[in-house]
């Protein structure tokens, strides 16, 4: 489900996050279906179980998961709000790394191929 990189910079907390994040947006993982429990999750991964809280605590702040006390962690649903919040942030991401891709010289037709080929991977996969 999740593979950690311990030879990785970012921190395992992150590295949770992203791989929920990459499920969920990948539709891996779908509304109101069920997360590990954190106490589940930090044995297979062999992490303690703060590392998985806090990862499950950043997926609830932004949106991606919801808790039910007693239950457990379950995807959400995207909210309008919350989805126009995270595009204005990918966009704003978007940018900063397009223009840093041209400060470094890349060429504009590099970045439209990667663009396209994420789309082409997309459409393959429906």
């Amino acid at each position: 489900m999740i593979n950690l990189d311990y030879k990785d910079g970012k921190s395992l907390h992150e590295q949770i996050e992203k791989g929920f994040r990459e499920l969920i947006i990948n539709k891996i993982l779908v509304k109101d279906e069920q997360l590990p429990s954190v106490r589940e999750l930090s044995i297979s991964l062999t992490v303690n179980p703060n590392t998985v809280q806090r990862a499950y605590k950043q997926l609830e702040q932004d949106g991606f998961i919801y808790s039910v006390k007693g239950k457990g962690s379950f995807v959400a649903a995207v909210s309008d709000a919350l989805a126009d919040k995270r595009l204005e942030e990918l966009y704003d991401a978007l940018t900063l790394a397009a223009k840093e891709l041209a400060f470094l010289g890349e060429d504009e037709e590099t970045l439209k191929n990667v663009i396209r080929n994420i789309y082409s991977e997309k459409e393959g996969a429906l």
